[in-house]
């Protein structure tokens, strides 16, 4: 289907917007009235340019409060409106929004309503101009889909049909099913907005929290459905009021647009994409520093051990302990912060299908210096730039990564450490959805719930994707970082089946690992009844506990950052899925407390 997109869900000039849009490869675009108003072309000029960058004006919007008023308000909505139909003319746009009036002047009267929208379209009939009347969640009188079909019908313009937007119908709660009766040729025009579910006043939440599809908590493919079933053949388009994405870069904010739809096409059965290949596992960690050495004595600490060295010119070694392996990568002129987690390779069933499927969604393929002997490799940029790999470690079917290393290493477990658990990539506050959305449709991983977390420095906010099995967890964070700008930690969780003696052995080994509060185990022991010793234990080695509600559990602890890197060491037991949330501030607050050099590093 086409697809286009609201200028308002986009940041930039107008002309800058039309760009974005274009580049993206959206077919056509809304225009929002205050972007043409504001800005410096006039309406001829936006035509001229639309035109140059294969764009149509599917689309004006919006026109308020106009209808069920009284005769003399009604009057000069008239003349507002021929104002409006005679900049459209000169824009090119032939259909104009008219949302369900919130003026105080407005009457519950259903018959007036009708008589004085069909009144309009008659005059927008002159100009060659259609209108599509929607009922806005929080109109005065008017404010469901159905109610809003009911005054169309009752007009009986030809000009006059109804607009459906996802948002007002969703965010009240209303059936979507009933769609299915109103006649495909009187749904003049679909507007498309996801947003979570939140508990607060509608007006706020559709003008500040709105989202792309597959990035909130509605079910747009259901309504999509309906919407379909009822006979509409017109575009699929975005309205997003985000306060993020309108301080974003338009060209990306565009193309996270466009997968949002194409995964949405996908999810609603109007399209074949790529089947989704979903990783089982992480294949390994690559980590990247001007200076290496404190990542090997850490490594080290930990169990691992250096069993290879990439054969060709590249400087990258590998380090492994049971299936958990981690790249080193020492690069000249690396980040000021220090150490960073900069790629990740997944373990794919398929991986050439895995990179037609994230090329598909407008994932960009990283480009790879690769010498003669070396392995092919693909790999895709994730929205933080992390290079994302797809890998058959040691598969018979498959040329294996690995054997750019040399032999693979042996079986052995120094610390305990059997593989990694999952990785937390912080991401910088305005790739955030986009950063959900990808892991989501590129990769076939399930979202979990989005969850704010207390930070002392303000809020910290995570959201989890992981596979059916649990194998391959990523944690997505944004968090405050007090100081420098851009220095966004990392971290690699690594499992073991017993925390209390691998942390006692990386202790032994010199390794740092994260002091916490006595505080928190006194609250410990409140919160579960835990034998005395193992108490102990906890306090002594700095582990961090929880229990969900079926019985499982998560024992957990930290090493000291280094640079924007630090590892937690995790154990799992009686099928605990989550990450140990209930923990989060407490960590955070130490890792604060540990970096401000207040308190000795335990050893």
């Amino acid at each position: 289907m086409r697809k286009s997109i609201a200028t308002v869900s986009l940041s930039g000039s107008l002309s800058e917007k039309l760009s974005a849009v274009a580049a993206a490869g959206f077919d056509g675009v809304e225009i929002f009235e205050n972007d043409l108003v504001a800005g410096p072309l006039s309406p001829e000029e936006v035509r001229l340019r639309a035109a140059d960058l294969g764009l149509s004006i599917d689309l004006y919007q919006p026109f308020r409060d106009a209808e069920a008023v009284p005769d003399e308000v009604f009057a000069r909505t008239l003349r507002r409106a021929e104002r409006k139909f005679a900049v459209m003319e000169r824009l090119g746009a032939d259909m104009m929004l008219v949302c369900s009036s919130v003026s105080p002047d407005a009457v519950d009267d259903d018959a007036l309503a009708a008589r004085q929208l069909r009144a309009l379209a008659e005059r927008a009939a002159d100009h060659g101009i259609r209108l599509a009347y929607e009922a806005l969640a929080w109109g005065r009188h008017v404010n469901t889909y159905d109610h809003a079909w009911r005054i169309v019908e009752r007009a009986d313009h030809p000009a006059l049909g109804t607009c459906l937007d996802s948002f007002h119908i969703l965010s009240r709660g209303s059936d979507p099913k009933g769609i299915e009766d109103i006649p495909g040729e009187k749904i003049f025009f679909l507007q498309l907005a996801d947003a979570p579910k939140l508990a607060m006043d509608v007006l706020q939440w559709s003008r500040h929290y709105r989202c792309f599809p597959g990035q909130g908590g509605f079910d747009l493919a259901g309504l999509l459905g309906h919407v379909l079933r009822a006979g509409y053949s017109g575009p699929l388009s975005l309205e997003i009021f985000n306060d993020v994405f309108r301080q974003a870069d338009a060209g990306r904010t565009a193309v996270d647009a466009m997968r949002s739809l194409i995964a949405l096409e996908e999810a609603a059965g109007l399209s074949s994409l790529p089947a989704p290949v979903v990783p089982d596992g992480f294949a390994f960690a690559e980590l990247a520093a001007a200076d290496t050495e404190p990542l090997r004595s850490l490594l080290g600490a930990l169990g691992f051990a250096r069993t290879g060295r990439h054969t060709g010119a590249k400087p990258v070694e590998l380090w492994q302990q049971g299936e958990a392996r981690v790249l080193l990568n020492t690069v000249s002129g690396a980040r000021r912060e220090g150490p960073g987690l900069v790629a990740l390779g997944l373990e794919s069933p398929e991986p050439g299908a895995a990179v037609r499927r994230a090329e598909s969604l407008l994932a960009p393929v990283v480009p790879r210096r690769r010498a003669p002997g070396d392995v092919p490799l693909d790999a895709v940029a994730a929205p933080d730039d992390t290079e994302l790999f797809f890998c058959r470690t040691d598969r018979d079917d498959h040329p294996s990564w690995t054997a750019d290393f040399g032999s693979p290493a042996a079986p052995g477990s120094a610390a305990g450490i059997t593989r990694i658990d999952h990785v937390a990539l912080t991401q910088p506050w305005h790739h955030f959805d986009e950063a959900a959305l990808f892991y989501a449709s590129v990769l076939g991983l399930r979202p979990n719930e989005s969850l704010d977390l207390a930070d002392p420095y303000g809020l910290f906010r995570s959201r989890a994707v992981a596979n059916a099995a649990g194998s391959l967890r990523v944690a997505l964070n944004v968090a405050p970082v007090p100081g420098e700008q851009g220095s966004r930690p990392q971290h690699i969780a690594l499992a073991t089946d017993d925390l209390l003696a691998t942390a006692r052995r990386v202790r032994e080994n010199g390794a740092g690992l994260l002091p916490v509060p006595e505080n928190y185990y006194d609250d410990l022991d409140a919160r579960y009844d835990l034998a005395p010793d193992t108490l102990t234990a906890f306090r002594e080695l700095g582990i961090l506990y929880e229990q969900d509600a079926e019985g499982g559990e998560f024992l957990h602890c930290y090493t000291v950052t280094v640079g924007r890197v630090f590892f937690e060491l995790v154990e799992r037991r009686g099928g605990y899925q989550g990450y140990g949330a209930a923990n989060a501030t407490v960590r955070l607050a130490a890792q604060h407390t540990a970096d401000a050099g207040s308190r000795p590093v335990r050893q």
